[in-house]
């Protein structure tokens, strides 16, 4: 997929649609905040040849929004030694753990609580949201090495959003851009690096959520408005059908997904996400489905402004660093880490590096 004039063509199109989008009548995916579910999530990382040293990151639930989730406590159990630390500067919040050379077998067990509900918004009604920091601005509207937010990103964005008059609107715009510009890659291992500097300037506009939600917040970051993604991972089935947005069973290692959040004065943080539109388009039953087709007419219209409860959320960091590790900054934080000695192990091959994440649903809270 390429990056050209017709994509700027589609744009206006999509932007006419966005602005006057029907209600439908009866929606296949309609999130509404209601019932908090309350999960345990069990992450269980072994390394199985330890010739050296042994360190390990695992990712914990630190982010508690009173609409819609609550991290709680967590537990765990280990031959080595552990502690809860954060990435410096991102505030990604993970277990450490550190095993000596002389120990064959590290392992470690990490049980976390967690409450989640759907979230919604009215975006017909705004109202005094709470105002966000000078600080939380500046850091929600600046660029990193993994989202920059000059140079093509600049560009891109203000070729979208240009006609718009408001923030809302703006959001909008680039939210349309991105569903009916961008395409899912399966082949793409994980979620996707999120090099958005790279897929504009190669015009491949195609990924995973990684990718495709930090093209998104880059492009709305761009014109100043404060945006974020929220790194988690999916905990149960789609109670609205959808067998792409939910899990199958209770193992969940592969089931990370990313999500996005844009903060518009007058109604605070509003979920987003483009990228999952993408995945119903790609690969709900029966697969490659068109934009016209219900169910993906469903999601596009709910995924701006609300989401399901379905998902577990870690952190909103970028750029981030381990704590007493040498090696590169990761791009985001939601898969267990690992080193033996001076080399990272690859958190994409769980089956290999050894780990395994599952879910069970305990009472509503």
């Amino acid at each position: 997929m390429h990056l050209n004039r017709r994509h700027f063509l589609i744009t206006g199109a999509a932007l006419a649609g966005a602005m006057a989008l029907p209600e439908l009548a009866a929606a296949q995916f309609a999130p509404r905040p209601g019932a908090w579910r309350r999960f345990q999530i069990t992450t269980r990382l072994e390394i199985t040849t330890a010739s050296d040293k042994v360190q390990g990151w695992i990712p914990l639930p630190a982010v508690n929004e009173a609409a819609w989730f609550r991290s709680g406590e967590n537990s765990w159990t280990t031959n080595g030694k552990a502690a809860v630390t954060t990435g410096r500067g991102s505030g990604a919040k993970m277990l450490q753990v550190e095993w000596a050379h002389t120990n064959d077998a590290p392992v470690v067990e990490v049980v976390s609580i967690v409450e989640t509900r759907d979230r919604a918004i009215d975006l017909s009604k705004p109202d005094e949201a709470s105002r966000l920091s000078d600080a939380a601005r500046r850091r929600y509207t600046s660029g990193s090495k993994f989202i920059p937010i000059d140079g093509i990103v600049a560009r891109t964005s203000e070729k979208i959003a240009s006609s718009a008059k408001s923030d809302l609107n703006k959001v909008r715009a680039i939210y349309e851009w991105m569903v009916a510009n961008t395409a899912r890659d399966d082949k793409v291992r994980g979620c996707g690096i999120g090099d958005i500097a790279s897929m504009l300037k190669s015009g491949n506009l195609t990924g995973k959520c990684a990718d495709l939600n930090a093209l998104f917040v880059g492009l709305v970051r761009a014109q100043g408005i404060p945006a974020r993604d929220i790194y988690g991972i999916r905990v149960a089935a789609s109670k609205f059908g959808y067998k792409s947005l939910g899990t199958a069973s209770e193992v969940i290692t592969k089931a990370q997904h990313c999500r996005a959040e844009v903060y518009l004065t007058g109604y605070g943080w509003i979920a987003c996400d483009p990228a999952d539109v993408r995945k119903v388009i790609l690969e709900e039953p029966p697969t490659n489905l068109t934009m016209d087709d219900p169910k993906v007419e469903s999601v596009r219209q709910a995924l701006f402004g609300s989401w399901e409860g379905n998902w577990l959320a870690y952190n909103f960091a970028h750029d981030v660093v381990l704590p007493g590790s040498d090696g590169p900054k990761l791009a985001f934080l939601m898969y267990p880490q690992a080193e033996c000695g001076s080399t990272r192990l690859d958190c994409l091959d769980p089956d290999n590096f050894k780990y395994t994440i599952k879910t069970k649903e305990l009472t509503s809270a």
